[in-house]
């Protein structure tokens, strides 16, 4: 085959070739003309193989082309770990809460549900907690209290789902952390001298999060609140249960709790 090597001609042909090949590629990552079984192939080979972006175009595909085919559900599933795989939590939060709605009685509505709670989890970046990097209860906790709902719909809807164990385990940090949060902003509270706002965080962590582990620095929180708004009684009173639940409490010396913040003597019960 005869190659032309004059500059002008073999320029403008390098030329054509780049955009041909930029069209290609475009193509390649657009999800092509085809139906919907051999789309679903395609998407399901991708996602297998690693390949999340043409999984993704060749899943949307079908979602917005066949919304109401043969695949079209499972579809909607596999997208939703996809954008999770991708890390994508905005998008497999909207696609799980989208199918969640639309097949409310699908037999793996529960999978929904759990990648749901799983990307607000993400979202939220707990396994830093885990390396020290950060303290996450000081962080906003908005992803954290999404994770903490969704978590606890699936067990509320299907305890008997697969995903029920894991999530189960997971409400329990959660429902530690939300507390601790809810504790930090008491502290500030008290530090400032807002000593009624304080008493109705510790309150709102007993009641909200009874199970957590931070529900005796609640009392211990609400202990001192009464103190600083001189309820002598509410606050002996609070000290007694606080006692009874947690003898052995840091602010505790025997029966008598010691204020940190509240300038006032030490309270005995």
């Amino acid at each position: 085959m005869r190659v032309i090597t004059t500059g002008p001609r073999l320029a403008a042909m390098l030329l054509a070739s780049a955009l041909l090949a930029g069209c290609a590629s475009t193509a390649e990552e657009e999800a092509p003309d085809l139906k919907e079984r051999q789309l679903y192939e395609e998407g399901r080979a991708a996602l297998e193989g690693g390949r999340y972006t043409t999984a993704i175009n060749r899943l949307e595909a079908i979602d917005t082309r066949f919304p109401f085919g043969d695949t079209a559900e499972q579809a909607q599933l596999e997208l939703i770990y996809t954008y999770y795989q991708t890390s994508d939590w905005e998008k497999a939060r909207a696609a799980a809460s989208r199918f969640i709605r639309l097949h409310p009685d699908h037999p793996q509505v529960d999978y929904a549900y759990y990648l749901r709670g799983l990307s607000a989890w993400q979202a939220g970046r707990f396994s830093l907690e885990g390396l020290k990097l950060i303290d996450i209860s000081k962080r906003d906790l908005g992803a954290t209290r999404d994770a903490y709902s969704d978590f606890r719909e699936l067990i509320q809807r299907f305890p008997s789902s697969q995903y029920a164990p894991d999530a189960q385990q997971r409400i329990v940090y959660l429902r530690n952390l939300l507390a601790r949060h809810e504790l930090q902003v008491a502290d500030f509270y008290l530090r400032k001298g807002a000593y009624l706002a304080a008493v109705e965080r510790g309150r709102w962590v007993i009641e909200h999060y009874p199970q957590a582990q931070s529900t005796r620095d609640a009392l211990a929180v609400m202990v001192e609140g009464y103190m600083g708004l001189d309820m002598t009684e509410r606050a002996r009173e609070t000290l007694r249960i606080l006692i009874d639940n947690a003898p052995d409490h840091e602010r505790l010396d025997g029966r008598t709790f010691d204020p940190r913040y509240v300038d006032a003597a030490p309270l005995s019960a």
